[in-house]
């Protein structure tokens, strides 16, 4: 259940960094509440998932997968167009997730 949780927090997070650049300095009601709704959800999900799970390793998972949800989205949503060495680098933090689900600091 703990991995339900945490993929439900990386997709509120993802959505709210997303949405953030939606509010216009938070100038837009409806954008800015989904800002702040998104990260109060994610919390809340990242809050459940450490409850099977270390912090350290639900931080880092949380962190990584964020950054790769939140630049493939900006990229479908946005255009943005990443270089080959930010796609490397994103690489780099994908092996690193696959490496914190390899090791046995992992397990609870």
């Amino acid at each position: 259940m703990s991995w339900i949780f945490l993929f439900l927090g990386v997709a509120a997070e993802a959505m709210s960094h997303v949405a953030l650049k939606e509010t216009d300095g938070f100038t837009k009601p409806f954008a800015s509440a989904l800002v702040l709704l998104g990260y109060l959800a994610a919390f809340m999900f990242l809050g459940q998932a450490m409850k099977g799970m270390p912090v350290g390793i639900v931080h880092a998972l949380w962190a990584g997968l964020a950054i790769i949800t939140v630049t493939l989205l900006s990229t479908v949503i946005y255009r943005q167009h990443l270089d080959l060495t930010a796609w490397l680098g994103m690489a780099l933090v994908a092996s690193g997730i696959v490496m914190i689900n390899l090791s046995q600091g992992h397990s609870h």
